[in-house]
């Protein structure tokens, strides 16, 4: 008999009805030569430190730092977890073959193994990979199982985080909480991947707090009723890409410059600015130059988990945690391929199954209409493009992007449409032409005197050709552009032309950083703290990132249910304890985002067997006890005293990292 293993009974049922075994038991599924059960999430977890000792029952300063010689795993205790480990013990003792169908992952690996562990499994394993739920990939990954032994570094990296998150976590909130905490009875809680995401946002915090804005003032000009801004020549910059050229150059590249580099101009004074503005008011505005340039933008990427709550948070206001449990429903629906991931590139393999699955999306149905119908019958007719931007096997490595299935979706809430449908767009999106624009850069000058003369500039842009811009067009959530004022068109303008003008003085605030939303936070952990726009920097980023894409919605939920951070509209505020505890933390390793991305990067590393799981190791235990002795060795007389306000939150997952 061959026993299937799967994460959750619906998937169970999914696997159960594909193989035909579909005689109902208590606890599994039988037939046709197939047993197939499930566990409901994690039903084994690490021992407690009391479990491996007496001596760490009670929390002391003194039995610190608790390193187990060789780390147990326990049965959760729990009586429906008792009952379904018994079943699924009962069935693996008498198993030929089992088939590990826990989700494809690194957190999905270590919960079948550790439940095959405690069974005391002694049959050969095979592993089941699929990225959807349809019969098709099912099917599929049955045609191509693999032996168990290809995904033991991917286990080892599930394990390692495990005792790494147990080992820092277990170790210091008893140390903080033994030595700073104010009163009985209260806990500071201290975790390899709360503690610096907490960081990022004390940090943004004080910067906000900090901030003293500076006064500018900037001088325009209204030219036939249209707003010219005062530029001057930006020298550093333009010494900035001489170097870059000149080193390129040495390389044997050849680098081209963009010509002149201009930047607002700004007065200190309002005096300064009013003096220019008397001296150029009655001399005439001439147009030096009148440039154009054509433009295009390419289609926005698939979606990788990251950004798809990222966007689910700005347009829906739903927060990280929601969007997770949404786009899971999804996946088990068969709607929606595997949501846990990272990249927003498709494998080669993927392309021929892409028509199916735009016809699966031209059928779709939602309140009795076709949503989709119309957009994609423009890409009828042709084969679709097959894009460096979109297929890269370099890029895909367990799974792939998230993307619709073909399946057309049946009985979705609201909210489980508004997140299918930005995923569908996304994907119909990713096939169609880039958008394509022109614009116009208009400088002209008012002479100040007869040595000198203010630049003044103007940019216009005209979309000519909408492309992909029209998938998106009647999205009802569609937000304004931010650059909007920057894209109008211009009135047409003649080098040389010449006339009156209207100039104005305005005085300008430099602004504080704005707070993290859920959606910009999931950024900077994405990216240790680094906030960038770019997509290719974005992507280098990520390996060094703070958790996994799959755990960061459940870190900030902990932050709320501990009191750490609290939620105002859309943005995220520190508590007073939040604030308190990363002051009273002087150990880099605990709160730097950038450190703590770096041991994220060698987990990545030993999934890749490109890093020993035992070096991780060691270097853990060495850290703990560095951290204990430099907090034991701390004489300033610090306490804190936990707050119990409300988070403004609803209770979400526990999580102990």
């Amino acid at each position: 008999m061959i026993v299937c293993i799967a994460e959750k009974p619906s998937v169970a049922r999914d696997i159960a009805h594909v193989l035909g075994a579909n005689s109902t038991h208590d606890g599994y599924m039988e037939g046709n030569g197939y047993q197939v059960t499930w566990t409901f999430g994690h039903l084994c977890e690490l021992k407690e430190p009391h479990e491996y000792t007496p001596l760490w029952k009670n929390w002391s300063l003194s039995q610190l730092p608790m390193i187990p010689p060789r780390f147990g795993i326990k049965l959760k205790s729990d009586k429906g977890v008792e009952k379904q480990f018994n079943i699924i013990a009962s069935l693996m003792s008498k198993a030929d073959e089992i088939i590990n169908c826990g989700d494809a992952g690194q957190e999905g690996e270590l919960i079948q193994r550790w439940v095959m562990q405690k069974a005391l499994a002694k049959c050969p394993v095979k592993r089941l990979w699929i990225s959807s739920l349809t019969e098709e990939a099912i099917r599929e990954g049955f045609q191509k199982l693999k032996d168990q032994s290809e995904y033991q570094s991917l286990y080892e990296a599930g394990l390692m985080r495990a005792i790494g998150d147990w080992l820092l976590g277990m170790n210091a909130t008893r140390l903080y909480t033994q030595k700073y905490a104010f009163g009985k009875h209260q806990v500071l809680s201290v975790g390899r991947v709360q503690t610096p995401t907490l960081a990022l946002i004390v940090k943004r915090q004080k910067e906000i707090e900090n901030f003293v804005p500076r006064q500018s003032w900037v001088l325009s000009t209204l030219y036939r009723e249209v707003k010219f801004s005062a530029i001057q020549r930006d020298e550093e910059a333009e010494a900035e890409e001489a170097a870059e050229i000149a080193e390129a150059a040495k390389q044997g590249k050849t680098l081209k410059s963009k010509g002149p580099i201009y930047r607002m101009l700004e007065y200190a004074t309002e005096q300064e600015g009013k003096n220019v503005l008397e001296a150029i008011k009655d001399n005439p505005f001439t147009v030096l130059s009148v440039t154009k340039k054509k433009g295009f933008e390419t289609p926005p990427r698939l979606y990788d988990l990251t950004s798809l709550q990222v966007d689910c948070n700005k347009k829906f206001g739903f927060s990280a945690d929601q969007t997770l449990n949404l786009i899971q429903s999804l996946y088990e629906k068969k709607v929606a391929t595997y949501p846990r991931v990272d990249t927003t590139f498709l494998p080669d393999d993927v392309y021929p199954k892409c028509p199916q699955i735009m016809n699966g999306l031209f059928l779709t149905k939602n309140a009795g209409t076709q949503p989709y119908a119309e957009i994609v019958k423009t890409l009828g007719g042709k084969p679709l493009k097959k894009s460096k931007k979109i297929f890269d096997n370099s890029k895909v490595t367990d799974h792939h992007a998230i993307i619709p299935t073909g399946i057309s979706p049946q009985s979705l809430t609201e909210m489980e449409w508004k997140v299918f449908d930005l995923i569908a767009r996304a994907y119909i999106a990713a096939f169609y032409p880039d958008c394509l624009f022109e614009t116009t850069t208009v400088i002209g000058e008012v002479k100040k005197n007869e040595a000198e003369t203010v630049l003044f500039r103007v940019n216009g842009r005209v979309t000519t050709d909408e492309g992909w811009k029209v998938v998106f067009k009647k999205m009802e959530t569609e937000e304004k552009d931010e650059n909007e004022s920057e894209k109008t068109s211009l009135p047409v303008f003649q080098k040389g032309e010449s006339g009156p003008h209207i100039p104005s003085l305005t005085d300008k605030w430099t602004t504080p950083p704005k707070p993290y939303t859920e959606a910009t936070l999931l950024r900077a952990m994405e990216t240790a703290g680094k906030m960038v726009e770019d997509e290719e920097l974005r992507d280098a980023l990520k390996e060094n990132g703070i958790g996994r894409p799959s755990t960061r919605a459940a870190i900030i939920e902990t932050l709320f249910r501990r009191h750490y951070i609290r939620k105002e509209k859309k943005s995220l505020w520190a508590t007073p304890t939040g604030v308190e505890l990363i002051d009273i933390i002087h150990e880099e390793l605990l709160k730097s985002a950038e450190l703590t991305g770096l041991w994220e990067k060698k987990l990545r590393m030993i999934e890749r067997k490109e890093y020993q799981a035992k070096t991780f190791l060691e270097e853990l235990k060495q850290m703990v006890t560095g951290i204990v002795s430099a907090v034991m060795n701390d004489t300033t007389p610090r306490q804190i005293s936990v707050s119990s306000e409300p988070a403004n939150r609803k209770k979400g997952n526990k999580n102990h990292t």
